[in-house]
């Protein structure tokens, strides 16, 4: 008789093997980190001794279960802006409190809350992305668990790289540290495409390839992910990563809410490992994930829960429930993604999709001793029906509940024992997670008082503290204007033709100023567009000068202005305008030089609403003396062009538009 550690007997074993083998009442033999025998209670004790044999009360016995989409440290965020478009929600929201206080420190602390929330819920393993991901594969080594740890690959600057080839050096380095270790499993998670160029994407493959390592990446979260890349390349995103070779690294694609029949075929092709996030895609609205498709076309899909940021927990009996239930409408069928099926999507099925499947996902001889004990005595799982054997996976994914967790073991090492952590305090985790939720709060209550800084908070703003000087008179023909410039000896420095879409938000505080959103199309002379930019500019307080050089000159002060790179819906749900007005116009604009001092003349249409032709000439200023001057020099302008003063305009477009609307 061969000598084990510990033998777990009185079981309800669900194997999650191949064939799917039930053992009631059946019995584990473990010895160290390795799982020796699965099968009957009595051919167990028969076989095996050991000086811990452990009565599991009739509990059901199976498999730890594996997450397999997570951003663990976002336990410190959960709750922190809930019920907002995705782009809104990560643009607005997370990525600025991210910049702000992701440390090392935060990272820890929020992967040890993570790991605690698990362990309660069944999860042994889980695969994550994040940033400082070395330090989520020490908390998570501390505590016990099984990690695969994502380092995050942006094109832009994230809290632990200045730039993506920093990021890409973090990758090289957490590979070199943790390839090999018992619990943690380094692997390479570029965000996503519309964070990603194809150079970073280019980068990440080649490391991926020579060092064999897993690849994270969201795909296919959103609609509007892929009709952005459609318009873009011409093609959705799996064609897409395809072509950059994303398809032949051991890649794990998070989402793919958005894809079709081809696609997956490409994905059960290439091996691809796909995460079902249910709760968080209905949270975020992000669609129904076509799971039923991808299991019957022979995918390896997975179920996470996607950071509590966007959940807002890792309960991973909530999940398989959800999962289930969601497939069954999508499908049209109730038979979609049976009680059986679902579970070993949490298990087998997961370990195959993070490629991790020789090593757990089942309770088979050889396998890492990671399991869990579920009671299913409790009321809202009585009661028992036996004529079909079966019948148990049922139990546990329709009335299951993660509470009903006691006991789990990871890599032979008890982390709960009869639901105590044993790894973890949670009161002490608790308390320092209620430290940096004040802190953010602080951050937070001080940036939503200010237009400013919620502009400056999602990035590439600069300020541009500068003053401008500016006349406007109205005219009916433009070409007599044209005629003048030309003829009357102007230096013309440059020409452009614009279309310009504005917005302008007005705020319930006067005082933070008028945010311009600006749609520009360059025309070439054919009238053809050429390309398309788009910037927001704050503008501040009008100020009206009366000396005898600047009467009815408009004085305004520009303060910040940022490249316009989300949508015109993203930046009115996150500004929160109490107003928008839109300006059309059709807008010549040259660059001139006058008696040696530049400025811009705009001759413009305003189309909507139709308010006629204006000639516009202005002028950035610095100081009240220089403002004076080139104002005198705009009189001059006027007069050289055959425009008498006393024609001038006093309003801005913007009130021009407000006055009519009010009339």
């Amino acid at each position: 008789m061969e000598e084990v550690k510990l033998i777990l007997k009185n079981a309800i074993v669900l194997s999650m093997d191949k064939h799917f083998n039930i053992y009631e009442p059946g019995a584990v033999a473990i010895d160290g980190d390795l799982i020796v025998a699965v099968g009957p209670e009595a051919q167990i004790l028969a076989s095996y001794k050991s000086e811990i044999v452990q009565d599991c009360h009739g509990r059901v016995l199976m498999p730890g279960m594996v997450n397999t989409h997570t951003h663990v440290p976002m336990n410190l965020l959960r709750g922190l802006a809930d019920d907002l478009r995705l782009d809104v929600w990560l643009m607005g929201y997370m990525m600025p409190v991210e910049r702000e206080f992701v440390s090392p420190e935060f990272v820890n602390l929020g992967t040890k809350i993570a790991c605690a929330e698990l362990i309660r819920s069944g999860v042994t393993t889980f695969n994550d992305m994040y940033y400082f991901e070395d330090q989520v594969g020490e908390a998570a080594a501390e505590v016990g668990m099984r990690a695969v740890i994502g380092q995050t690959v942006l094109k832009f600057p994230a809290p632990d790289a200045a730039s993506f080839e920093d990021s890409i050096e973090l990758c090289k380095q957490l590979i070199e540290k943790w390839k090999g270790h018992p619990l943690i499993v380094p692997a390479i998670a570029p965000h996503a495409v519309y964070t990603c160029t194809p150079d970073v994407l280019n980068a990440v493959v080649d490391l991926a390839l020579k060092t064999d390592t897993i690849v994270h990446f969201h795909v296919s979260e959103t609609a509007d992910e892929v009709e952005t890349l459609r318009n873009e390349h011409n093609m959705p995103v799996v064609p897409y990563i395809k072509k950059l070779g994303m398809l032949d690294t051991k890649l794990v694609a998070a989402h793919c809410v958005h894809v079709d029949h081809g696609e997956i075929r490409s994905f059960h092709n290439a091996g691809t490992g796909i995460a079902h996030n249910p709760s968080s895609n209905l949270k975020l609205a992000s669609g129904f994930a076509p799971v039923a498709r991808m299991i019957e076309l022979g995918c390896n899909v997975g179920i996470g829960t996607d950071g509590t940021a966007s959940n807002n927990d890792l309960d991973f009996f909530e999940e398989i429930r959800l999962a289930s239930m969601i497939a069954k409408p999508v499908a049209e069928d109730p038979t979609a993604l049976p009680a059986r099926q679902v579970l070993e999507m949490a298990t087998i099925m997961g370990a195959k999709a993070i490629h991790m499947d020789e090593l757990i996902g089942s309770l088979e001889t050889g396998k890492r001793a990671d399991l869990i004990l579920v009671d299913i005595s409790p009321l809202h799982n009585q009661p028992r029906f036996r004529r079909d054997i079966e019948g148990i996976y049922a139990q546990l994914v329709y009335a299951g509940k993660s509470t009903d967790v006691t006991d789990v073991m990871v890599n032979g090492k008890w982390l709960m024992r009869e639901k105590e952590l044993m790894t973890v305090d949670e009161k002490d985790l608790i308390a320092q997670a209620q430290e940096v939720a004040q802190k953010i709060d602080e951050f937070l209550r001080g940036r939503e008082e200010s237009v400013h800084s919620k502009l400056i908070a999602i990035g590439g703003a600069a300020e541009e503290e500068s003053f401008e000087v500016q006349a406007k008179v109205m005219i009916t023909d433009r070409s007599a204007i044209i005629d003048a410039l030309e003829d009357q000896g102007i230096k013309i420095l440059r020409k452009r033709h614009y279309h310009e879409y504005d917005t302008y938000f007005a705020f319930e505080d006067d005082t933070q100023g008028r945010l311009r959103y600006r749609e520009d199309e360059f025309l070439n002379e054919k009238g053809k567009i050429q390309s398309v930019r788009s910037r927001l500019t704050l503008i501040g307080e009008r100020i009206d000068e009366e000396n005898a050089h600047s009467k009815n000159m408009l004085l305004s002060r520009t303060r910040y202005f940022a490249p316009a790179s989300h949508s015109l819906r993203f930046y009115n749900e996150y500004f929160k305008p109490i107003r928008a007005t839109e300006i059309e116009k059709d807008r010549l604009r040259y660059l001139i030089e006058f008696k040696g001092t530049e400025f811009f003349v705009n001759l413009d249409t305003l189309m909507k609403p139709e308010l006629g032709k204006f000639l516009e000439i202005k002028s950035r200023t610095w100081s009240r003396e220089d403002a004076d001057y080139k104002t005198s020099l705009i009189h001059d302008l006027f007069e050289q062009l055959g425009i008498h003063t006393e024609q001038f305009v006093t309003e801005d477009y913007l009130q021009m538009v407000e006055s009519k609307i009010n009339k």
